[in-house]
């Protein structure tokens, strides 16, 4: 590994004592190579922050948005009637990128200082192994679909859900990139229960990398972008793991404004029973089906419509009352 004259001071700096970079593997070279370009650790943390969260970001949706435009693919579409248009895509592209830029990137100035008073390891090598870092996944993954699922359900009622979350609910049903589209306060308050995790585990064990933490953002990106795609295939996660949650869950959270409030697991959801009408919505679906076998294709796909279609009037009703205990009260019309 080679680096030219201009960055000596910073290698040492970061880095005394370590001058067999062989042992590191490229991805470990690369880390260093970063932090000395930069020269800055607050800078090239923040700076790496920002940039991997929109690059897997828009780079995860993309895959949607194609689909989204191949009628081939209508047919695991859990609501094959509304597919988002181009305006729809931009304008909610335009929502994410301002809560981005005036919500994350200033505060993401404040991760490496917070980071290093807590005795997290961000510039250091090499990383710690798969056997260290597996659990600490889980937990933060565990931590932060609980806190989801408390707050989520705060942000359904009266102010909150007014003058907040109701951007969200925009789209009955939602795609990839509406993962992040959200008020300004929406992201910080759930984008705390994505970080609190690792800061907290952090300040009581004082064991932990901040790439751990980027491979936990990566995989929650992932997980809240897929949850909102509106596809539910046969080899969706969902089908192979039981508890985990997926599109097939949270659209229906979409449609019916009411239910299934958590984020990467069900459990939650059943064990408080904030997923009673999406069970009954399944075993209503389930029994139509049954009783409609020898039906013809399209008349299973108007038995299929017309539930969803008493699911989501429901739905704005539900939604009416619960913007109705704001301030001033009010009523919704679901964009198709």
């Amino acid at each position: 590994m080679a680096f030219n004259g201009t960055v000596p001071n910073a290698l040492n700096e970061l880095y005394p004592g370590l001058t067999d970079f062989s042992s590191l593997n490229w991805f470990e070279q690369q880390w260093v190579a970063w932090y000395v370009w930069i020269g800055n650790p607050i800078i090239a943390t923040g700076l790496m922050s920002f940039l991997m969260h929109e690059i897997v970001y828009f780079g995860r949706s993309i895959p949607w948005i194609i689909i989204d435009a191949i009628p081939y693919f209508r047919q695991w579409k859990l609501q094959p009637n509304k597919i988002p248009t181009a305006a729809e895509q931009w304008a909610c592209t335009k929502q994410v990128l301002f809560s981005h830029f005036t919500i994350e990137l200033p505060l993401i100035w404040l991760f490496h200082p917070t980071a290093e008073k807590l005795n997290m390891k961000t510039y250091h090598v090499p990383f710690p192994d798969l056997k260290t870092m597996a659990p600490q996944i889980f937990f933060f993954f565990f931590f932060e679909d609980f806190f989801h699922f408390v707050a989520h359900q705060a942000l359904h009622t009266g102010i909150l859900y007014k003058h907040i979350h109701k951007i969200h609910h925009k789209y009955s049903a939602p795609f990839g990139l509406a993962a992040e589209y959200a008020h300004p306060a929406e992201v910080f308050i759930l984008g705390a229960g994505t970080i609190l995790g690792p800061l907290i585990y952090c300040f009581f064990t004082a064991n932990l990398h901040i790439i751990t933490v980027y491979i936990c953002i990566v995989l929650r990106l992932f997980q809240a972008i897929d949850a909102h795609s509106g596809y539910d295939f046969p080899w969706s996660l969902h089908n192979i793991l039981p508890f985990w949650s997926g599109a097939e869950h949270h659209d229906f959270h979409h449609m019916a404004f009411t239910n299934n409030f958590s984020t990467s697991f069900r459990w939650w959801d059943r064990i408080f029973g904030t997923d009673d009408k999406y069970r009954a919505y399944r075993a209503r679906v389930d029994a139509a089906k049954k009783a409609m076998k020898n039906a013809t294709k399209e008349q299973r796909v108007a038995m299929e419509q017309k539930l969803m279609e008493e699911v989501e009037a429901e739905g704005v009703k539900a939604e009416a009352e619960a913007e109705a205990r704001g301030i001033m009260g009010g009523s919704k019309a679901k964009v198709q």
